[in-house]
């Protein structure tokens, strides 16, 4: 299969005092385009985040590329977007600024040069946000929102893009603009770690999918049947929330159900 790129081995992990992950089994390789699926509060988000070292893990091991995750340091190997947000915070900002301060882990004491200008161009030509990039972010709909923050995540050229609901709230223009980007990463040779709630039209993409349950893997494999039909509206996001419902669950499957 190739060099792990991430590996999780029995993490757990807690969230406001309650067990989130329970002994989690997560290996990516160089080169896959892995989908984690699950209900609300299956542990999803949690997983990515202990990986890339956000929430702190109780017991298990982490590793990115080989090397135990609190000893990683080269995060210009790693671009992440995470659940949708506002992507300026409310500073103002262009998207061009947005995409530009995912470039800073390459920069000389943060002084850009025509090289990391054209990364930032390349990105958000990459999403199809070229023709927006002087706009002011607030300025932008949520799937162009969302485009920015795909493209501040690229503009590193990073060897594994990790993201967490991609899809969520997103028009279906910006839906298939990510998959073809996504299409073209991999095509490029960058592993890809999805959190999802459904495939939709990143089926095509996704080499293997592993569906949690209650913080445990409950299937690693081909995707389960169905697992790209739409959520019913209302129920499109996970935020591994303490008082999430465990139980909701937009994918109707033998596995998730």
């Amino acid at each position: 299969m190739g060099e792990r790129v991430i590996s999780l081995r029995q993490v757990h992990a807690d969230l406001g005092g309650r067990p989130v992950l329970r002994g989690v089994d997560l290996a990516v390789h160089r080169g896959e385009t892995v989908a984690l699926l699950g209900a609300n509060g299956s542990g999803k988000s949690t997983a990515v985040r202990a990986a890339l070292g956000h929430v702190p893990v109780s017991a298990g091991e982490v590793e990115l590329f080989g090397a135990p995750q609190r000893a990683f340091r080269d995060w210009s190997r790693v671009g992440y977007v995470p659940q949708r947000t506002t992507a300026a915070g409310g500073v103002p900002a262009t998207a061009a600024e947005i995409v530009a301060s995912g470039r800073l882990s390459r920069t000389r004491f943060g002084l850009f040069r025509g090289a990391d200008r054209a990364a930032v161009r390349h990105a958000l030509d990459l999403v199809g946000m070229a023709d927006r990039a002087k706009d002011p972010v607030d300025a932008l709909s949520g799937g162009q929102h969302q485009r920015v923050l795909i493209a501040r995540a690229l503009v590193c050229e990073p060897e594994l893009l990790i993201m967490d609901e991609p899809l969520a709230g997103v028009d279906l223009a910006s839906q298939r603009t990510l998959a073809a980007t996504l299409r073209d990463q991999a095509a490029a040779g960058a592993t890809v770690l999805l959190v999802l709630h459904e495939l939709g039209p990143l089926e095509p993409l996704i080499d293997r999918a592993v569906v949690l349950r209650d913080g445990r893997v409950l299937h690693d494999g081909p995707p389960p049947k169905d697992a790209g039909r739409p959520a019913p509206p209302g129920r499109e996001h996970d935020h591994d929330h303490p008082h999430g419902a465990p139980g909701a669950d937009p994918i109707r499957t033998g596995l998730l159900s």
